[in-house]
């Protein structure tokens, strides 16, 4: 099966990669909690072999771990990568990721204009003070990117598969190819889309990372991020990893593992529900826009119809209700009884947040005005559940 696993499907890869690793006359069918924090060896010879890497097989917690080993390989598998890191947090993938990146190439990173606040934060807040210059750029403007980079003459560029909270969709080939020339390094945070929706790896991008959080582990009960590299980047990321001890934790990587053998089948409900809830408030009077990226008049439909050529468009839409300040949207939030008032995304419920309090409240008014967001939106994840109940919630709330 091991050989085989790369020729699988993405479901046949969730369900069955990692697991049942042959420990000795036994195997365990799922992946068992490794809790141990260091491991012993029959000689010292063989413990020395394990430190220098030059045999596989874990020593210490904070350089490898067998539930992470697995968690890694799968995730790795999913994405059509080289290798992986499991780290504690989707922001500590990321961090992780940049430093990477930016390993023997000039301390520059062109980032999207619009995305995660969070990520902007760490853009400014810590990478620029440790002297690290910081660009933004529209990615989905190809000529302007250039333009931008040609410039700054940047180490990394960093953008997401789909921006949140707006959905805009850069041309991820022809941003890497963009990397490419410059000889910089292409980082694709790939949460929104996950890799049911694109690969970034196998269209030119050298890292992709996740928030394990959303998605994958999909249950609102884990808090993890993963790396995903090409082979050029894979050495140092480990290098990092081990010397940083972002790790994981075993029960951690557990949750998530069993998560993601179902996670095929629920993002696949997920953009249904998404692509019918979309369609119905695109109609309904008390709201002025839908974001999503189904939309046939989403402004990068052409670049979402080669991306995601199977239809599926993922599960966040966000809306702006009409004339609603910051009192109207939390009246209209409070209003909701089925759809989960809290700020994360990707779980099996429908959640909702309020970008301007939670995702982007460190970002000044202005900026903020700049990126689209206004004090009317609002970002749904849709969830699992019957879309008609989800409606039938918005419906009353809205009211």
């Amino acid at each position: 099966m091991e050989k085989e696993i790369g020729k699988l499907k993405i479901h046949t890869q969730a369900v069955h990669t990692g697991d049942r690793k042959k420990l000795g006359a036994h195997i365990p069918v799922t992946t068992p909690i490794y809790t141990a924090s260091a491991y012993s060896y029959d000689s010292m010879a063989q413990l020395d072999r394990i430190f220098g890497q030059e045999e596989q097989g874990p020593c210490y917690a904070r350089y490898d771990n067998p539930s992470a080993a697995a968690l890694e390989e799968v995730v790795c598998a999913l994405e059509g990568g080289h290798g992986a890191l499991a780290c504690g947090s989707g922001m500590a993938a990321l961090y992780i990721a940049v430093l990477a990146a930016l390993t023997d190439r000039p301390r520059t990173v062109v980032a999207a204009n619009a995305m995660y606040g969070a990520t902007t934060g760490m853009l400014m807040n810590i990478f620029e003070p440790s002297g690290v210059n910081v660009r933004f750029a529209d990615v989905c403007d190809p000529d302007a990117l250039r333009a931008v980079v040609a410039e700054a003459k940047p180490g990394c560029i960093l953008i997401e598969s789909i921006s949140n909270p707006l959905l805009r969709v850069g041309d991820i080939a022809r941003i890497a190819e963009i990397a490419r020339e410059a000889g910089a390094a292409l980082i694709v945070d790939n949460t929104f889309a996950t890799p049911m929706i694109v690969r970034p790896l196998e269209l030119g991008a050298h890292i992709s990372v996740h928030s394990l959080t959303k998605y994958l582990a999909g249950h609102g009960d884990v808090m993890g991020g993963v790396v995903v590299t090409d082979e050029s980047h894979f050495a140092t990321l480990r290098s990092l990893g081990r010397t940083i001890g972002p790790v994981l934790g075993p029960f951690e990587c557990y949750l998530t593992m069993r998560g993601i053998k179902t996670f095929p089948l629920r993002m696949e409900r997920q953009c249904v529900n998404a692509c019918r809830v979309a369609s119905w408030l695109a109609d309904h009077p008390r709201v002025e826009k839908v974001y999503f990226t189904g939309d046939p008049a989403h402004p990068d439909a052409a670049t979402i119809r080669r991306l995601f050529p199977q239809g599926m468009y993922g599960a966040i839409v966000s809306f702006e209700i009409k004339d609603a300040a910051r009192e109207e949207v939390f009246r209209f939030m409070d209003a909701l009884k089925l759809v989960v008032r809290a700020t994360s995304l990707g779980d099996v419920h429908s959640m909702m947040l309020y970008p301007v309090m939670s995702s982007h409240r460190d970002i000044s008014p202005k900026q903020r005005q700049r990126m689209g967001i206004g004090d009317g939106l609002v970002r749904l994840s849709v969830g699992i559940e019957a879309p008609e109940d989800v409606i039938a919630d918005l419906h009353q709330a809205l009211k």
